[in-house]
């Protein structure tokens, strides 16, 4: 109680002075944590938040997360891709190098780099590990840098982007990103892809407002957009009244959907989705990975592998699908009678097509498919067959959509087990 009605106190001095509540020296050069003993972190002054080290995987990793409630989430993680280190490290704070990990070898390894002279740093009630220089000016903050989630009094600056993670046990680089673009569109991709319409899921619709747009999240809820000259031009989720009872955060998930999160101070239990950028959770591309594809079972997607093929890796849905039968040789005579055609009706996927027929009946689309060795899928609609190689991407059923997935397979199987076209997660 005595930690909520500190930070009740903070909140209400936000809209004052959000730098001065940054402005906390409590750690000093020459500070140390260890993991898995009582100065693991460092923490904010109403102790809401915390950086230091939190357990990932078979070790620990370094963030930022929420220690004054029982879900201690994890906000950002430094060298979110290194993998997890051991109970035998220590964490260095120093002048000339910044943060440092030193194992028990006196290996170091640099954590938060430190472009200038550090003199001290804080973890402010807003979420944000600051580290300062001997004029107690901002070097280096977290707020800067984030990895999957914005807090409030954060922005999403113009060029930048979040990355999901991995699952919520894994903080790791996972396969979605959102960008917030230079001509003021925040966009919904996965990773790896060009910034352009046909791998975006998701978009603002503010494209055209200009360059330097940001996305900004207050602390009651508010998700918006701002132009360069502040003006809001679209407001993602209102708010509310700033109560001493709830913080927010946004972020993008691992499933690809970008939510905004409330949790209630006293209540102690779960986060509540108060706005999300889509409710279809088949709607990121590249959740079932290569030639899988997504489908909603009581509005929760489920991800099949296409006819003829079988889970990379059960339990990782994204890892996508491979055959489970041996494709011929196309120097082999009558490669056609050694295929056929199953069909996926109702199916949208990236186009590739490297040759299209037109006028064509479904019957012919098929033919032209078995007779083109190199061919191994057409999608067929409306008289167009469009000849495809593999691997399919960002597949899902659309009952609303008439294209049709006809997808070539050895008509002699390896042994399998036939029910192992599913993949689950």
């Amino acid at each position: 109680m005595a930690s909520l009605i500190i930070f009740s106190l903070v909140l209400c001095s936000f809209s004052i002075a959000a730098d001065a509540q940054q402005r906390q020296f409590n750690i000093s050069l020459g500070s140390s944590l260890k993991p898995n003993t009582k100065n693991s972190s460092w923490v904010s002054p109403s102790g809401l938040y915390a950086f230091g080290f939190y357990p990932q995987g078979n070790g620990y990793a370094v963030g930022v997360f929420l220690a004054g409630i029982p879900q201690k989430t994890v906000v950002w993680t430094a060298r979110r891709d290194d993998p997890p280190v051991s109970s035998d490290v220590t964490l260095l704070f120093s002048s000339d190098s910044g943060l440092v990990l030193r194992s028990a070898q006196g290996q170091n390894t640099n954590i938060v780099p430190a472009s200038q002279s550090a003199s001290s740093a804080s973890v402010s009630d807003s979420g944000n590990f600051v580290i300062y220089d001997s004029n107690q000016q901002i070097i280096w903050q977290s707020f800067d840098h984030p990895n999957d989630t914005l807090l409030p009094g954060q922005r999403l600056q113009a060029g930048t982007e979040l990355f999901s993670s991995v699952s919520e046990t894994d903080k790791s680089k996972g396969i979605f990103r959102i960008k917030m673009q230079n001509d003021g569109n925040l966009v919904q991709y996965p990773v790896e892809t060009p910034d352009t319409g046909e791998y975006a899921y998701w978009a603002s619709g503010t494209d055209g407002s200009g360059e330097n747009v940001t996305l900004n999240l207050d602390p009651n809820g508010h998700l918006y957009l701002l132009n360069a000259k502040g003006v809001n031009i679209k407001d993602l989720e209102q708010g509310g009244n700033l109560t001493n009872e709830t913080i927010y955060s946004a972020k993008i998930d691992a499933d690809g959907i970008f939510r905004l999160y409330s949790y209630n101070l006293t209540e102690n239990g779960n986060w509540s989705i108060a706005w999300s950028s889509t409710k279809d959770k088949c709607s990121p591309k590249g959740l079932c990975g290569l030639n899988g594809y997504c489908t909603l079972n009581d509005l929760e997607p489920q991800c099949e592998c296409i006819p003829g093929f079988s889970p990379v890796h059960q339990g990782n849905r994204s890892s996508g699908c491979e055959r489970n039968f041996v494709a011929e040789s196309c120097k082999e005579e009558n490669v056609s009678t050694k295929y056929s055609i199953q069909e996926l009706a109702n199916t949208v996927w990236l186009e590739n097509s490297y040759s299209t027929l037109s006028s064509a009946s479904k019957g012919d689309c098929e033919k032209a498919c078995l007779e083109d060795c190199n061919c191994e899928a057409v999608f067929y609609e409306d008289g167009q067959c469009k000849k495809q190689s593999l691997p399919l991407k960002y597949g899902r059923t659309d009952p609303g959509n008439s294209n049709s997935a006809l997808i070539k397979v050895g008509m002699l199987k390896s042994v399998s087990d036939p029910g192992l076209d599913r993949i689950v997660p």
